[in-house]
């Protein structure tokens, strides 16, 4: 447990998603262990061990610009509803409490993976492992920082932005990573071998997580080779990789496919056609962002845009395209591989980013950021 404590708590921090001493996390083994000394902090935290059924439990003071997004949003109000995917799925909404007391976060866990202190922080908990904490804790940051920009969007095109949020916005962008290609070059396909199959897979995956493409656990990648897709598992960290990698044959002649992503379908039918080996699905903010600005009013598919929204959207040459994750009618696996054939990605609303490759993953992976560099800069150019 101290071990996996003091691990989350660094990749926290590697993440830019808090600062250094701004961490923490606890653990319960046959005592509760925390990464640092015992402070007022975990003594207003350890009661929540009791009241609830966990394993482990974090707050965050998040660094910039989450900070100021989550306290601006969170002012004023019981529940922020962000309309991102990962929201939708994984947190639904996310309460917030006045203060750092053991009851008020009982009380918001007991139905919420996390809660947003008011003016403090975020706590989020794990019911198996720390991991499960750090996840739901990047999310919030994630969907925050989605939810702050889409709301600023909105209120530039109606010319009622509140001169605050301006100022925070100001302050964020020169803290964005930097999305120029200077990553060293991707190993080149194709490739030919499970182990060097696995090995493009572990670095292009670490390199998404480095630049902030993926958030927590989302994501998927895969590579076609011999019949055979290659593809991450369900909640796969993208930055460990080794060993979380499904072999999935396309004539479904093995059961591998029970620990894949929960978006193998889409990948199987992508590249079925025969002409992309190397699939990326990143979650990058700004076309997130973009995929939910919508000037359509009184729409009647309102609410069920991310399933059915029948307009032709697209931000620059990539399209918008609705569907959910695994199959069923509206499923991903019958909207993203049209959209894929002609273009160089395409965007799910709410989602996230897909590009392909017909070689390796340097195509894909250099249309994902400039994908994303470009619906950066028609944000800007919207506000």
């Amino acid at each position: 447990m101290e071990a996996l404590i003091h691990k989350y708590a660094a990749k926290i921090v590697g993440a830019g998603l808090a600062a250094e001493g701004s961490v923490w996390l606890g653990g319960r083994d046959a005592d509760i262990e925390w990464n640092r000394p015992v402070d007022a902090t975990i003594r207003d935290l350890n009661p929540v061990f009791e009241g609830l059924n966990i394993n482990s439990l974090l707050f965050c003071r998040p660094a910039e610009p989450y900070a100021s997004m989550i306290q601006y949003l969170a002012a004023g109000t019981a529940t922020i509803y962000p309309q991102d995917s990962e929201t939708r799925t994984f947190l639904h909404d996310l309460p917030v409490v006045p203060e750092l007391t053991a009851e008020a976060i009982i009380s918001a866990l007991n139905r919420r993976k996390a809660v947003i202190v008011r003016d403090r922080g975020v706590v989020s908990f794990g019911t198996v492992s720390p991991e499960q904490a750090f996840v739901a804790y990047s999310s919030v940051c994630f969907a925050t920082f989605v939810k702050f920009m889409s709301d600023l969007l909105e209120a530039s095109q109606t010319g009622q932005m509140d001169p605050q949020a301006r100022r925070i916005y100001e302050r964020a962008m020169p803290l964005l990573d930097n999305l120029d290609p200077t990553d060293e070059p991707l190993q080149k396909g194709p490739f030919t071998t499970e182990s060097s199959i696995c090995a493009a897979l572990d670095q292009v995956g670490k390199q998404l997580v480095h630049r902030g493409l993926v958030d927590s656990y989302f994501g998927n990648l895969s590579y076609l080779h011999d019949g055979i897709l290659y593809i991450s598992q369900t909640s796969a960290a993208l930055d460990e990789l080794p060993g979380h990698i499904d072999p999935c044959p396309l004539d479904a002649s093995s059961s591998a496919g029970i620990t894949a992503s929960s978006e193998l379908s889409a990948h199987l039918q992508i590249v079925s056609s025969g002409k992309i080996r190397a699939i990326l699905h990143g979650h990058p903010k700004f076309a997130v962002i973009l995929s939910l600005d919508c000037e359509r009013e009184g729409c009647e598919l309102d609410g069920q845009c991310h399933l059915r929204c029948d307009r032709s959207r697209m931000v620059g040459d990539i399209p918008i395209v609705p569907g959910e994750v695994g199959g069923g009618p509206h499923g991903l696996y019958r909207t993203l591989p049209p959209a894929l054939e002609h273009h160089r990605g395409a965007i799910v609303y709410g989602h996230g980013l897909f590009t392909t490759g017909t070689i390796d993953f340097n195509e894909a992976y250099l249309n994902l950021l400039d994908i994303e560099r470009m619906c950066r800069d028609r944000f800007v150019q919207r506000l």
